[in-house]
């Protein structure tokens, strides 16, 4: 079913409010586009680049997190099958391999359709639930892709929950 494209008016244009976001922590980006800009965010485990593109005809905000880590193509296999254990784990967003660079990203989208305003709180969540999934996952990516282990392994080892203190 085709729906006529029907953008309201909008008071700051999406990526803006990104931008003030990563000017007040300080964080490095680049914005070399209205519609887009790349933030770095220093993690435990890693830097993440985080993309945000605003699609006007879908009127959604794209969140794209990317890691170093780049799949060789014998291991493929075997992050695909982590990606699929992982994404039942996440309420929002999912992982994927981009199968021409082999590269793991975390993606999420946020609808602003109708006009709905963009504001520093949903900022904020949709970045921290793409670094905490990256935070909390990357060591599986890396057991399966330098370690050789199984997906359904690496998520056992990261899975793993300590009680008590040291």
């Amino acid at each position: 079913m085709s729906q006529p494209h029907f953008a309201a008016p909008r008071n700051e244009h999406p990526v803006d409010t990104i931008e003030r976001l990563a000017t007040f922590n300080q964080w490095s980006f680049d914005r070399e586009d209205e519609d887009e800009i790349s933030i770095s965010v220093k993690g435990s485990w890693s830097d993440y680049d985080i993309a945000f593109t605003w699609l006007d005809e879908l009127e959604a905000l794209h969140v794209a997190c990317a890691f170093e880590l780049k799949v060789p193509e014998p291991r493929r296999a075997d992050v695909a099958a982590l990606v699929a254990l992982v994404n039942e784990q996440l309420w929002i967003g999912h992982f994927e391999v981009w199968p021409q660079e082999g590269l793991v990203l975390f993606r999420h989208a946020l609808l602003l359709a109708g006009g709905a305003e963009l504001n520093g709180r949903q900022c904020q969540c949709v970045l921290a639930a793409a670094v905490e999934a990256c935070e909390r996952y990357f060591q599986a990516f890396q057991f399966v892709v330098w370690a050789g282990k199984g997906g359904r392994e690496a998520m056992d080892m990261v899975m793993l929950e300590t009680q008590g203190h040291a």
